[in-house]
């Protein structure tokens, strides 16, 4: 027990270590930075949302400096294609005038990929990603290609009401483990952006762990311990998204069309297992579930028209779920 608390300590030490590298270059946004971080150890993928201008990917390529990692980005446009990311069989030539196909993998290819305003493209394009994703591999021609681990995508999307948006389908949006809401800095962290950013000095920031640590340490937190009644809180919490079921509220029958795949309630876990670690605990608890809710759960509900007439918002309706899922039930489950 003791050596599991000093390895507890020791990734809680490495997690602030890249938090304050990358506090370096970005002000404020502290909860948008952890819940990246999050995603960087669980090996999933994160999508930033936000209007431009507001530092999302200044974010993302701050923490590839933080990170001993092969990093490519990917700028979105409505012209680009799926070979433009995963690659194309191209023509070569040898000394004797033979020709043959060789593979020319695309910028998917690396660990960190920044996929840049991923909604500025289309809907074909987008899709490109989606086998990447899910099954780290990519298959151009009939043949499968693994991508290296650990592999992650960044993505940076524009709010949907912007003009020359396509908006993700529910698979996609499904693969991410967070959904994270980037907002406008207050008075005091803009002037400290205009301050940083309106002088000859520029931050040094230095790596701070690489690939195979990343894994290691990713290992680790699955291990923290879940007790049945906390898994099971997740599950309910989960399944409260669904209209008509057993567990939903009110506002969910009323306004959400489709609830969260089984990927939420994992999503949950993994989130609370990493959060509970960063509090110096080897447990998981009911408030870290409950902090993971919104960021994993928000686009993972589908409103009805009723729900985008009334104004109400995804964040809403997680909230409410949180208020109306009891705690503590008797258990069915093993």
């Amino acid at each position: 027990m003791a050596d599991v608390k000093q390895q507890a300590a020791e990734f809680a030490k490495i997690f602030n270590a890249l938090r304050t590298e990358i506090g370096k270059v970005i002000v404020g946004h502290e909860e948008i930075v952890e819940n990246v971080l999050i995603c960087v150890f669980a090996q999933r993928n994160c999508l930033l949302e936000g209007v431009p201008g507001l530092g999302k990917t200044l974010l993302v390529r701050t923490l590839a400096q933080t990170l001993d990692l092969p990093f490519s980005r990917i700028q979105f446009t409505p012209d680009l294609m799926p070979a433009d990311i995963i690659g194309t069989d191209v023509i070569t030539g040898d000394e004797k005038g033979g020709r043959a196909f060789r593979f020319q993998p695309g910028p998917v290819f690396s660990n960190i990929v920044l996929a840049d305003e991923i909604n500025r493209a289309t809907p074909k394009t987008q899709s490109a990603l989606l086998e990447a994703m899910q099954e780290h591999s990519v298959t151009v021609g009939g043949k499968r290609y693994i991508l290296k681990e650990p592999f992650f995508v960044l993505a940076t999307q524009n709010p949907l009401e912007q003009e020359g948006t396509y908006p993700l389908p529910e698979a996609q949006l499904d693969r991410f483990l967070f959904k994270l809401l980037v907002h406008y800095s207050t008075r005091e962290q803009l002037n400290e952006v205009v301050l940083r950013t309106t002088r000859s000095e520029t931050a040094d920031v230095r790596k701070v762990l690489d690939g195979a640590e990343i894994m290691k340490w990713g290992k680790f937190a699955l291990e923290t311990i879940l007790a049945p009644h906390i898994r099971d809180y997740a599950v309910r919490v989960c399944l409260a998204t669904h209209p008509g079921g057993e567990f939903a509220p009110e506002i969910v029958n009323k306004y959400v069309r489709w609830g969260s795949s089984p990927r939420g309630a994992q999503g949950l876990i993994l989130a609370a297992k990493i959060k509970a670690l960063l509090d110096g605990r080897y447990h998981v608890s009911f408030d870290d579930v409950a902090r993971s809710a919104r960021p994993t759960l928000r686009h993972r509900l589908i409103l009805n028209f009723e729900g985008e007439a009334d104004g109400i918002s995804p964040d809403n309706v997680v909230d409410t779920i949180l208020k109306h899922t009891p705690r503590e039930v008797e258990m069915s489950v093993a």
